[in-house]
């Protein structure tokens, strides 16, 4: 791992004297998703990905890529050990928009500072929090106009909530099994090749931003803020500049 390396590419210089703590972790996991794209580029050109960290390290450092969430978390876990962060990998069922209990098919990371744990997620294309939540039930944890707490569910485990349109809803849930590189090997064969994935059928990028987030599906360029929404609809010519956006190469 080239710590500095991998701090250049989101923005933020080596500390002379790193301090893994909660306030670092924090500038981290808002910088990363704040710089490093949610994209399904190889997924859509039927390229098999990889899940080692050498591998994720040469995606997203060395050819400024992004990735899914098995590849993103996948690789700021990596980095944040290598700070000397504790980091546990987890599996976790997407609920939001679910009117059953789904499969697993989400990483997450619990990370260990010194005043406790905290959910760690680079890895998502629609809203999610940029910056960690500390895994406690009940305690309300707003950021960036947005809002999130945990719950505790007999069979779901910690169910991470967010509220949406005055009322609160089950965002995504995790037992705490720690899990290897080799356990998210066929959730992650599922999404690039599944019929019934919904990340292999058509382009999608995204990144989040100071005051939302930005979208790309297709051609449909969206930016989400406090304002509202708008909603862009691209010609041929407009895809390269759309996809600069993201860090991209058309």
């Amino acid at each position: 791992m080239d710590v500095a390396a991998y701090l250049d590419r989101i923005g933020l210089e080596k500390p002379e004297n790193i301090v893994p703590d909660a306030g670092f972790l924090r500038k981290l996991q808002y910088a990363h998703c704040t710089t490093v794209p949610y994209e399904n580029l190889d997924m859509i050109r039927g390229i098999p990905t990889s899940l080692e960290p050498e591998a994720l390290f040469e995606k997203i450092v060395v050819r400024r890529r992004g990735g899914l969430c098995f590849e993103l978390n996948g690789s700021f876990g990596a980095l944040l050990r290598a700070l000397g962060y504790e980091v546990t990998d987890l599996a976790a069922r997407y609920l939001r928009g679910e009117t059953t209990i789904p499969m697993r098919r989400h990483r997450v990371l619990i990370v260990k500072a010194p005043d406790g744990l905290w959910l760690c997620d680079v890895g998502i294309g629609q809203s999610c929090p940029r910056e960690p939540v500390k895994l406690l039930e009940g305690q309300e944890f707003p950021q960036f106009d947005e809002n999130y707490r945990f719950r505790k569910d007999d069979f779901l485990g910690w169910v991470l909530m967010d509220y949406h349109k005055g009322a609160w809803r089950d965002f995504y849930s995790f037992t705490p099994e720690p899990q290897l590189i080799a356990d998210f090997i066929a959730l992650n064969f599922y999404c690039e090749w599944h019929p019934d994935s919904p990340f292999n059928t058509t382009e999608m990028f995204s990144l989040k931003t100071a005051e939302g987030r930005i979208t790309l599906d297709g051609n449909i360029f969206k930016e989400f803020n406090a304002r509202g929404v708008t909603v862009q609809e691209l010609a041929p010519q407009q895809m390269a500049e759309a996809y600069a956006r993201f860090g991209l190469t058309l």
